[in-house]
């Protein structure tokens, strides 16, 4: 399971029957960028990487998101029938590590 971003949706006129209805988010994978003095999380930062994913709880642009790939990816209610390498499974809320809040969602 990794932190995401999602930053875009994919359109797929053409695709196996079993993905209409689904929606299609571009993630990117993020890393958490560390501050050598303090040895904290200072921010989050891009790892310049784009994966399709299958978003099976309600997530939209913009938003920071759980994501699991391979076999876990299959797993969930929605996906357990589908060809599935990535899938939303989660909508962060707020991200803390050593004590300190590196994200906390608007609103």
């Amino acid at each position: 399971m990794f932190l995401a971003r999602i930053t875009g949706h994919v359109v797929a006129t053409q695709k196996d029957k079993v993905l209409n209805g689904q929606k299609l988010y571009v993630v990117e994978p993020l890393n958490v960028k560390y501050d050598e003095a303090t040895q904290k999380p200072a921010s989050l930062g891009n790892t310049n990487r784009a994966i399709v994913a299958i978003d099976a709880v309600g997530a939209g642009e913009g938003q920071l998101v759980l994501v699991v790939q391979g076999s876990s990816a299959r797993m969930t209610d929605i996906t357990k029938n589908l060809p599935a390498d990535a899938v939303i499974v989660g909508i962060v809320d707020t991200a803390v590590f050593n004590g300190k809040t590196f994200y906390q969602a608007q609103g």
